[in-house]
């Protein structure tokens, strides 16, 4: 399947987002990495095919360790494309030295347990994700739609066939912007305890070994 191909797949995606809920109850789970602004831009254009005055909605999970470069770029490609961008993070009052709790409690308290706030708090029923399957050998049978628990929503993933390959061919392809971390060796950004500059062979090699070993068990936790 070329990129071309894998698009339109993504466009199919993108219209049993729109058959599950109406666009002011979906959000796309924005990082500021390459492939969840990917995922947006295509949705965002998708959008505006269909109803050209709709707001695109967008939600950004600050956990309060991120790179500055990375709220730099969320916070200028937010207001250069118009989006309604709303950012969630931990109450003040979990924040505590990282080196006193493994992290999986760390992701639990700084990302899933305010991911699950926000869903609740701002009616989201349908959340998009810039996920890969060849990400991660935790991600290799994500499907494209996966049905939510407690909070229920929907969780889409309308990228999940595409490779890193065709992320960056993408966006030299429409000239998308992308944070500067990228041309810094960075390959993948998380949070700056947990990510350093990664290798030619591993996408992930510069996260963290502990958090890498246990996405599973954050999966079905809530994290994605």
């Amino acid at each position: 399947m070329n990129l071309q191909e894998k698009m339109i797949l993504t466009r199919k995606i993108f219209e049993q987002a729109l058959g599950l809920s109406p666009a002011a109850s979906i959000f796309a789970a924005w990082t500021g990495g390459k492939d969840s602004t990917v995922m947006l831009h295509q949705w965002m254009f998708f959008l505006q095919e269909r109803d050209p005055g709709v707001q695109v909605r967008a939600l950004n999970l600050d956990t309060g360790y991120k790179f500055p470069q990375v709220l730099e770029f969320r916070d200028e490609l937010a207001w250069e494309w118009g989006l309604e961008l709303t950012v969630v993070g931990p109450d003040s009052s979990v924040m505590q030295d990282l080196q006193e709790i493994s992290k999986v409690e760390c992701c639990r308290m700084l990302k899933v347990k305010p991911l699950q706030e926000a869903i609740r708090d701002h009616g989201v029923r349908v959340l998009l994700t810039g996920i890969r399957r060849d990400e991660h050998p935790s991600r290799e049978t994500t499907p494209e739609v996966q049905e939510k628990r407690d909070p229920d929503y929907y969780q889409i993933n309308p990228i999940a066939h595409w490779t890193e390959m065709d992320v960056w061919s993408y966006i030299m392809l429409h000239g998308l912007p992308y944070c500067s971390l990228y041309n810094q060796g960075y390959r993948s950004l998380g949070c700056m305890p947990c990510t350093a500059k990664g290798t030619h062979m591993d996408e992930r090699s510069g996260r963290d070994r502990e958090k890498e070993e246990n996405l599973d068990l954050l999966r079905s936790m809530g994290y994605f």
